[in-house]
């Protein structure tokens, strides 16, 4: 594998768990943003994420259950090692570059992952604008949860070295990674993401083909938006519908805990993509309508300390 240095572009929840983790695994990172007010507001992510990741560690040398995939190989791993490892996350956070600048963002990046908002015509722009200044060995991969890579190959200016890597949330314990190709995307840069993905930690699921949602969110989106429909039209409340789930299923996690770490916004932006969300008096616009309410309240999710449900900073 060539890959040695890569650029994030974006930091929302999964941009910088994806920065973090990478760095956490010894390559040299750098998370390009729009702003430098951007920037302010992702350096507190940056900073919970080795508080977690150290405080998770030091929590694996007394209880098995703590072990996550990301973090460490085994669970058999003694409290010297584990030491190194909490030094090994102080390090990755120390070692990750923040810019605004294109030109600086591909300057020398073997990998792009792109990480923005799921919005098409953002995703298009920063394509268009990226491609005048990236290196022609450059790998470019999207994150996106439900855009097919088919449509966006011809703005990359690289649709051979083109394709979708879709992690989940909390990376360094969910540590999955679906890599999926377009018609066009070489088989070489395939498995190239396939191996970058194994060396920061996370276990490569492989479609054979592109899937609206990949495996996970075809999945998950329908569920999500279930749950929201109850409350949307009034059947229950988050409380009562978490419960169930939990209760009927024994999921850790009832949807409305998901929706806030997934965050209010990614919900919102999947959902407006329905055209039938346009109409506010069907399901589909009663969830946006709701989900819209909470972000302009600054209730986005657990980053931002309330969503559905509040937490502590």
């Amino acid at each position: 594998m060539d890959i040695k240095s890569v650029t994030v572009a974006g930091a929302g929840v999964l941009g910088s768990q994806i920065a973090f983790q990478t760095a956490y695994m010894g390559f040299d990172v750098t998370v390009w943003v729009r702003s430098e007010a951007s920037i302010e507001r992702a350096v507190p992510k940056f900073d919970r994420l080795e508080g977690i990741y150290k405080a998770t560690l030091e929590a694996m040398k007394t209880d098995p259950k703590a072990y996550c995939r990301g973090l460490a190989a085994s669970p058999d791993v003694s409290a010297e090692e584990i030491d190194k490892l909490k030094d090994q996350a102080r390090a990755a956070r120390q070692s990750i570059k923040f810019t605004t600048d294109y030109a600086e963002a591909a300057a020398n990046a073997d990998l792009v992952i792109e990480a923005i908002a799921e919005d098409p015509q953002q995703k298009i722009s920063l394509y268009t604008e990226l491609a005048k200044y990236l290196p022609e060995k450059t790998i470019l991969v999207t994150n996106s949860s439900t855009l097919l890579p088919s449509t966006f190959a011809e703005h990359t200016g690289r649709p051979d070295r083109y394709l979708a890597l879709h992690f989940a949330n909390e990376i360094w314990r969910n540590n999955t990674a679906e890599v999926m190709g377009h018609p066009g995307t070489s088989p070489e840069a395939y498995q190239e993401v396939v191996e970058f993905a194994q060396a920061i930690r996370m276990i490569p699921l492989q479609l054979k083909k592109e899937q609206p949602g990949y495996i996970l969110n075809s999945l998950l989106v329908p569920f999500l938006n279930a749950a929201q429909g109850l409350l949307a039209n009034g059947v229950a409340d988050p409380e009562t519908i978490d419960k169930t789930w939990m209760l009927g299923t024994g999921a850790p996690f009832g949807p409305f805990r998901i929706l806030d770490v997934v965050g209010l916004t990614t919900a919102y932006n999947i959902v407006v993509l329905d055209p039938r969300a346009k109409d506010p008096e069907t399901t589909q616009g009663k969830i946006a309508a709701l989900l819209k309410e909470k972000i302009d309240a600054g209730k986005t999710g657990v980053n931002a300390g309330e969503g559905f449900y509040k937490y502590g900073k």
